[in-house]
């Protein structure tokens, strides 16, 4: 199935500011027109102005809390009825950091409604349309914390490493597809999540801290260089090809049927 639209749209969550502004202004650039969904239509509306004018782009802002349901259910159908859209990039997320045993309950709630359920709903909205024409791109975000844990961060590196592993075995299912979907692990990066987290921006170590530009440009760049999974921070791309054969290698040797040796019974 082909889309005989010449317009091409992306779709950007948490898009009000931070990498998902970064994201909008980017693709802007690119000439797509846009759907920018977050919560403060303020921000919104003004971020809408501002990239139409500056690249003739139309820009559709959308008041929405990934949190609650139904505003999930209006992108979706966004998503699945809006056959424009060619590029959905789940940035919407949210960080509390602090002992999991001492995390509110609703704290809890939200990081995983948020960070796994509504990024899981709404790749799934898209995935058919995408499917069904051959084309799209996926871009999820998820953290460095995706593959370690911090005495803190027990319930948002949970949900960030379902974000790791969903989108490795998406990638797997749409392999033989024209979609494509790129995992983007970011290190700390300078954006208002951090104050609303619990760590301020100011605490964190300013040398190990990215600019949001930085890291959608590096983001951006790797996706063009036709990376699936994207470190802006890593230099040394081979950390990655290691961790990956250790992976697969522990892996394999969980497949034996038996009781390992140093687990002797009897």
């Amino acid at each position: 199935m082909t889309n005989n639209s010449s317009r091409k749209v992306a779709l950007i969550t948490g898009a009000s500011s931070g990498i998902g502004a970064v994201y909008a202004a980017r693709l802007a650039a690119r000439g797509y027109d846009l759907i920018l969904v977050a919560r403060r239509a303020d921000r919104l509306e003004a971020l809408c102005a501002q990239l139409s004018k500056a690249h003739g782009i139309k820009a559709e802002p959308i008041m929405a809390d990934l949190t609650k349901d139904q505003d999930v259910a209006r992108i979706e159908t966004v998503l699945s009825t809006n056959k424009d859209v060619r590029v959905l990039v789940n940035n919407a997320g949210l960080a509390r950091l602090a002992p999991a045993a001492q995390m509110p309950v609703n704290d809890v709630v939200t990081q995983i409604t948020l960070n796994i359920t509504a990024l899981t709903r709404l790749t799934q909205a898209a995935v058919p349309t995408f499917v069904a024409r051959n084309q799209g791109l996926i871009i999820n975000i998820a953290s460095a914390l995706a593959v370690h844990s911090l005495p803190i961060s027990a319930i948002y590196s949970g949900t960030k490493a379902f974000v790791l592993q969903f989108t490795r075995g998406l990638q797997q299912e749409l392999a033989e597809t024209g979609v494509k979907v790129q995992l983007v692990l970011p290190a700390s990066t300078a954006t208002e999540i951090w104050d609303l987290s619990g760590v301020p921006l100011a605490a964190l170590n300013q040398e190990t801290l990215m600019t949001t530009e930085h890291m959608v440009d590096a983001a951006l760049a790797g996706l063009d260089q036709g990376e699936t999974i994207t470190w802006p921070s890593v230099a040394d791309a081979s950390l990655w090809e290691k961790y990956e054969a250790a992976r697969s290698e522990l892996f394999a040797g969980t497949q034996a049927g038996m009781p390992a040796p140093r687990y002797k019974i009897g």
